[in-house]
């Protein structure tokens, strides 16, 4: 059964009475619509019985009553066992036979998942039952699962909802204690981190007349401590002190240690207890120091020490007054703990409201979704991509307004809409925007969200693009010789305004080579700083970036663009691989070359053109794997030591995979052995070891009959 600890917790959240909740009643109809039950519930498995916060088609007087005995409901085994239950015919199955669900509920086939607390334990479950036997499918369970999971977020939320709202009345309670208490509290109140904390105990400090003021913190492992800045802290201290081991022969430890506070009139009396620590620090003008341990709730999370100019009596008032201080700033470090929590979550659940890419033949996809970093906001934004055949895929990017739970909610309906409109409706984008608008308002969302659809099919020559705006910021395109275009046609009106409002069709064409990225305003929201100088440092940083890899160019460009940010980003990028004319045969090789310019940038864009050959020659992954190795090996050395021109070759046939890589100097690489300090000499090392054969052509060069250039070559072989 439900754990002690747990149940508490659910009942301080208002959890464990037996009433009807909105939210969980809308998981129950979730279930019952997408699986297509009889009946389906969120339940909370008490001691001696099971509450149904969430309920669906159960018989009176259960629906009405929402709680049953333990011996009406298959939910106890769930929680029990913290594992899915599932049984196409429980008649069957001895141990459920005898139930008295069985009978009176009408419980036949049945499949439940647990739902979690915060701290790991199964509490109750999410399931979904009939009166007739049936088989589940994996489809099934799979639409289970994952309510089951977005169920174990909303109880979570609500459980750390109801801790926060808890220790908020415990800092009030404090705070009536003392006129200055108060106004002390107040200066932590918005500390959304320990940095924070640490900034606003340094002025706490100053208030109550020290000089200097430092935060310890407990590290995961329970046996450290470690100051967050040395900012604040009394100078002449050496850099070790900032770390220290909670046994350590120093006042922070012994605070930490014993759990009990440490005065210090002055640094006489300072280093009379703890010599070896006093002769470490140079500067002797500190006088007085208090050490505090930090508890929240008996669990020890850090030290406050506090520094005098002058010697200082500890009088009762004053012990008391520090003292409060480390519980605020025990309250503080927690709330920022929780307010953490509820933002993993809550980033959690956004992260799995957006599905994995799928698979683009000639294209490679890459996104990324970074969520606000300030306490626990989340916003609307998302992206997707849907793959209508081999020759064509809809891309999208959209930002539900709002930063909150709900905004994120609305998110998950309009883009599981608009990527339904996408699969099952042939139509351009502004048609699935006209659609999606409609719906917006017809199944009163009442959502207000810009977006943009990208519509993109293939042709010989890339893709042919077809996009509709709404709202929404322009995409980019960063073509393949480095040049950036602007898909800047005239947007129209943003979704949720005016359903009937006239939407348009744009086109261009990107070619091979090329990369289109979409992206929400997040990524260059800048407060005080015009729009288009935000999206000239995009266009910019884009440019820059050009030789990043597809897979790592949304981060980067979040890493590069975005720092403390006020609100949620997403990125989605995709890059035209480049093909080769015809695909190999018996007899009928592909052969390619390319022109690579002398500089180490031409190395990674030229190694993902031989990638992207290989791919549209249908080479293995792992064949694949080994050629990119061995072909940034020869690259890199053709340009780091040899001259120019540089050429890559690629051959592809039947059976035989081969890389050459020809440059206008004679240096023949060499087998050695490097040492491990050396940074170079291990190419050909990788050559020896992985390639099926190896070797160096000297050739004449056409322009200079007197000169030669050499070719480093390697082939793998292909299996059949």
């Amino acid at each position: 059964m439900t754990g002690a600890q747990a149940m508490s917790e659910l009942a301080q959240a208002g959890l464990a009475e037996a009433t009807a909740d909105e939210s969980f009643d809308r998981f129950a109809r979730l279930v019952r619509r997408q699986l297509g039950v009889s009946s389906a519930l969120v339940t909370l498995v008490l001691d001696e019985e099971a509450v149904l916060p969430g309920a669906q088609g159960l018989p009176e007087p259960y629906q009405s009553e929402r709680r049953t005995p333990l011996t009406h409901t298959f939910c106890q085994f769930v929680t029990s066992d913290a594992r899915p239950l599932v049984v196409a015919d429980a008649r069957a199955e001895p141990h459920l036979a005898s139930l008295r669900a069985v009978d009176d509920v009408g419980v036949v086939s049945y499949a439940g998942f647990p739902i979690f607390d915060p701290h790991g334990h199964a509490v109750g479950s999410l399931c979904a039952f009939d009166g007739e036997p049936r088989p589940w499918s994996d489809e099934d369970l799979a639409t289970l699962a994952d309510l089951a999971a977005a169920c174990t977020s909303e109880l979570r939320l609500r459980l750390a909802r109801a801790r926060a709202r808890r220790m908020q009345r415990v800092a009030l309670a404090a705070n009536r204690r003392s006129r200055l208490l108060l106004e002390l509290s107040e200066s932590f109140a918005a500390a959304t981190s320990v940095r924070d904390v640490a900034e606003r105990l340094a002025a706490v400090g100053a208030v109550i007349g020290a000089r200097y003021a430092g935060l310890a913190t407990l590290d995961a492992s329970g046996t450290r401590l470690e100051y967050t800045t040395l900012d604040h802290l009394e100078p002449g201290i050496p850099a070790s002190f900032r770390r220290m081991r909670l046994d350590a022969d120093r006042a922070s430890a012994i605070a930490a240690r014993t759990r009990e506070p440490l005065f210090f009139r002055d640094h006489a009396q300072y280093a009379e207890r703890l010599p070896d620590a006093a002769a470490l620090i140079v500067n002797h003008e500190v006088q007085a120091r208090s050490f505090l341990p930090v508890l929240a709730e008996d669990r020890l999370v850090g030290v406050v020490a506090l520094a005098w100019d002058t010697a200082r009596e500890f009088d009762e008032d004053a012990v008391k007054t520090e003292t409060a201080i480390a519980s605020y700033v025990a309250h503080a470090l927690d709330r920022v703990r929780l307010l953490e929590e509820r933002h993993r979550v809550a980033a959690t659940l956004q992260a799995a409201m957006l599905t994995e890419l799928p698979s683009v033949r000639t294209a490679e996809l890459a996104a990324t979704y970074a969520s606000a970093t300030r306490t626990d906001q989340v916003g609307g934004d998302w992206y997707d991509a849907v793959v209508l055949d081999d020759d064509a895929c809809v891309l999208m990017i959209g930002d539900v307004t709002g930063h909150d739970m709900g905004a994120a909610a609305q998110m998950g309906q309009l883009r599981s809409m608009l990527r339904t409109f996408a699969w099952c409706q042939d139509e351009p984008p502004a048609v699935l925007l006209r659609l999606l608008d409609r719906a917006n308002r017809g199944l009163a969302l009442h959502s207000t969200a810009t977006a943009v659809v990208v519509r993109l099919d293939r042709t010989p020559r890339g893709f042919d693009v077809t996009w509709s705006n709404a709202g929404h910021p322009s995409p980019l395109v960063l073509r393949a010789d480095g040049t950036i275009d602007t898909l800047d046609a005239p947007p129209d009106l943003m979704l949720g305004v005016l359903p009937s409002t006239p939407r348009h069709d744009h086109r261009a064409r990107l070619a091979h080579g090329d990369t289109l990225l979409l992206y929400t305003d997040g990524l260059v929201e800048r407060r005080g700083s015009p729009y288009a100088d935000r999206l000239a440092g995009l266009r910019e940083a884009l440019a820059e970036l050009s030789s990043t890899a597809t897979s790592a160019l949304p981060d980067a460009l979040v890493r590069r663009l975005v720092s403390g940010q006020r609100d949620d980003v997403a990125v989605l990028a995709l890059r035209v691989r480049h093909t080769a004319p015809r695909p190999p045969g018996p007899g009928r090789p592909a052969v390619l070359a390319r022109a690579v310019e002398h500089a180490s940038t031409a190395i990674g864009p030229s190694r993902r053109w031989v990638d992207d050959l290989l791919e549209s020659c249908d080479v293995a992954p792992a064949v694949r794997r080994i050629a990119m190795l061995l072909t940034s090996e020869v690259l890199t050395n053709a340009v780091q030591h040899g001259t120019a021109p540089v050429e890559v070759q690629v051959e592809v046939a039947h059976r035989l995979l081969r890389v050459g890589v020809r440059d206008g100097s004679t240096a023949l690489p060499v087998l050695r052995s490097p040492r491990p300090h050396e940074t170079g000499g291990r190419g050909v090392q990788f050559l020896e070891r992985c390639a099926a054969r190896w070797g160096v052509d000297l050739d004449a060069d056409g322009e200079d009959p007197q000169g030669f250039r050499k070719t480093v070559w390697f082939e793998l072989d292909l299996a059949d």
